[in-house]
């Protein structure tokens, strides 16, 4: 069965930086794309990134753009998400997800990770 165990969040503050994983099992993992969701208290989920099959293609969301690195490493069939200058609206659960991540509004499903949390405080 589909499997993605997360690991790497933690408290930070303002202006540091955090990388989380996302160990994949049960499918083959080169075959899609994934993502990474977050949902901050109080707030919907929102979809924060997504990387292609062979990890030539990423994609953005704006409050991210230019702090956040995806990336993955097929041979070791993990995810990752590099979060630099990170600040205090980044605050929230972070899921990584198999596939696009275009339905990330709608929450967790059977492809998504049990979620990480991510606190940047002063």
């Amino acid at each position: 069965q589909v499997q993605l165990v997360q690991s790497g969040g933690g408290l930070v503050h303002p202006g540091e930086s955090l990388r989380l994983s996302c160990a994949a099992s049960g499918f083959t993992f080169d075959l899609y794309f994934m993502s990474w969701i977050r949902q901050a208290p109080g707030k919907g989920f929102e979809w924060v990134s997504a990387i292609s099959q062979d990890g030539r293609i990423t994609r953005y969301a704006d409050s991210v753009q230019g702090r956040f690195t995806i990336s993955r490493d097929n041979a070791k069939e993990e995810l990752y998400l590099e979060m630099n200058d990170l600040k205090p609206d980044d605050t929230a659960r972070y899921y990584c997800a198999r596939g696009s991540g275009y339905d990330a509004q709608n929450g967790p499903s059977a492809y998504w990770g049990q979620g990480t949390q991510v606190t940047v405080s002063p």
